[in-house]
């Protein structure tokens, strides 16, 4: 306890066991510890989600952060908890009846902001709505309360109430992005913040409960290998015991190699690094890779049949399942809720170059989209169509990946296809060439060293494997577009790019 602690008033001990710190190593603090044991006995802690009008009159143990802690006088005092981005105010009244004394009272003032309290209390329903909290028809009469973990009297390097605060109250400090993240531990306790990381929570969680319900098997990959998956240089290059070796760029090679072992239709939720000297809001040097890879019956459109239902379906369950984190972000990162049809709108390549060049954009007809290219077209299709999710196929096939199979009807085109969120990529996918001659030829003429990947090209010589194909998303650039935020970091827990290896 701090000095102006120790020098309260001595009071009535019934009283004087109702609060106090708990973490002192002092023999004041192990019998502070001895009272918070003896109180918490047998209870179970209730989240704050569940503090609701169906709850007045219950006593409840709840444990948070302090976020606001004031006295109105000296037998009033008041304190707003945080956990998990919702909040709760608890006012404590002195009064025999409550066994809350004018120490108690003065306790609480000293709360320094940030720490982790442990309180008992009674949930009542205030004469009016309580203002500035998340859980605005109730609040909580204290009876107890100890703190468990105290922050430190001065201020931290990052304030909560700045990472906080929505960029359009300019009149006020708002925390750079460099700040946050240096200061990750702090921001992330922020309201939009706890929200944005159960959303992408949940998008992993949709993406597994359809795929998963549609015969796939989840496949995990090695992220160490002999070479690149994707061809040319932007590999994590290492030592592996005299081996040189890299960090695989993508599951690519080795979900194909389970098709070839027959395992027909399998996915993959993991990391994936990429040693590109990127600096742009959509590019990390590590993220979570959304694999997909299946046998194809006939013709490559049914890879994006899975992507159509799959993706509509991760939609639809954010905007059920998430409402009031939606609200939360939209406070802080106010956006527009995404457009996107029941059916996903599909144009082929040369479409959308078409519809480019009506707008008076020029383009190469056999080269990629740049990013303005990229967003200049989800304008006109959200324009002409009103979804601002769609898929564009029949990719020229100078600009995809060496395994990637040519149209039978042109080979200046392939069977492949991108998936676009508000005007930006988010999935790459294709049939894949599954003759291992044409192989050995493709990845010749990209340059790569048949050598590294003897391996991945054998394993279609020792069996005939199916046509297949699949595809690929970045977890955290799909909830980054979803949410129309406007950089990527915000959707990774503690990015990765080529200035930031911590924390």
């Amino acid at each position: 306890m701090s000095s102006e602690q120790c020098s309260l008033p001595v009071e009535d001990e019934s009283f004087s066991r109702n609060y106090g710190d708990t973490t002192s190593q002092s023999s004041t603090g192990y019998r502070e510890a001895g009272k918070w044991r003896e109180a918490i006995e047998g209870k179970k802690l209730t989240s704050f989600s569940y503090l609701g009008e169906e709850m007045v009159g219950s006593e409840v143990l709840v444990r948070g952060r302090v976020e606001t802690n004031r006295t109105k006088s000296s037998r009033l005092g008041f304190l707003v908890l945080r956990e998990r981005g919702l909040t709760v105010q608890c006012v404590a009244t002195q009064s025999e009846a409550t066994k809350v004394s004018a120490n108690m009272i003065k306790y609480i003032k000293q709360l320094t902001k940030e720490s982790v309290v442990d309180l008992i209390g009674i949930v009542v329903k205030p004469k009016d709505e309580v203002k500035g909290t998340t859980q605005k028809k109730v609040e909580i009469q204290v009876r107890k309360l100890y703190c468990v973990v105290r922050a430190p009297s001065n201020p931290p390097p990052l304030l909560v109430e700045d990472a906080a605060r929505s960029e359009e109250e300019s009149e006020r400090p708002v925390a750079n992005q460099d700040t946050r993240l240096n200061y990750r531990a702090i921001d992330l306790r922020t309201p939009a913040n706890q929200a944005i990381f159960s959303i992408r929570c949940q998008v992993e969680t949709a993406f597994r409960e359809f795929l998963l319900f549609n015969d796939f098997v989840g496949i995990n990959t090695p992220k160490l290998m002999a070479g690149g998956s994707e061809g040319g240089s932007a590999v994590f290059r290492l030592d592996y015991f005299g081996q040189p070796a890299c960090l695989a760029q993508s599951p690519q090679l080795h979900k194909q190699m389970a098709i070839c072992g027959g395992l027909q239709r399998v996915f993959e939720v993991g990391p994936v690094s990429r040693a590109e000297k990127s600096f742009t809001h959509r590019h990390l040097c590590e993220f979570i890779g959304l694999d997909v890879e299946m046998e194809i019956l006939s013709h490559y459109s049914e890879i994006m049949d899975i992507v159509d239902e799959l993706f509509v379906q991760i939609f639809t369950k954010l905007n059920e399942r998430c409402t009031k984190e939606l609200e939360a972000v939209g406070k802080q990162f106010p956006f527009l809720p995404l457009k996107f049809l029941p059916k996903t709108l599909r144009l082929t390549f040369a479409e959308g170059i078409q519809m480019l060049k009506d707008a008076g954009v020029e383009v190469d007809p056999l080269g990629d989209l740049n990013t303005e290219s990229e967003r200049k077209l989800g304008q006109l299709v959200l324009e002409k169509y009103d979804t601002e999710f769609y898929m564009l196929h029949r990719y020229p096939s100078a600009v995809r990946p060496f395994y990637t199979m040519p149209c039978e009807d042109d080979p200046r085109y392939s069977n492949s296809f991108d998936v676009f969120i508000r005007g930006e990529e988010i999935i790459s996918g294709a049939q894949r060439i599954h003759m291992p001659e044409f192989l050995e030829k493709r990845a010749g003429e990209c340059g790569i060293d048949l050598k590294t990947i003897e391996a991945y090209i054998d394993s279609f010589r020792y069996g005939a494997t199916p046509p297949h194909g699949g595809f690929g998303a970045g977890l955290e650039r799909v909830v980054m577009l979803f949410l129309a935020l406007d950089n990527i970091r915000k959707t990774s827990l503690f990015p990765r790019d080529p200035n930031r290896l911590a924390p």
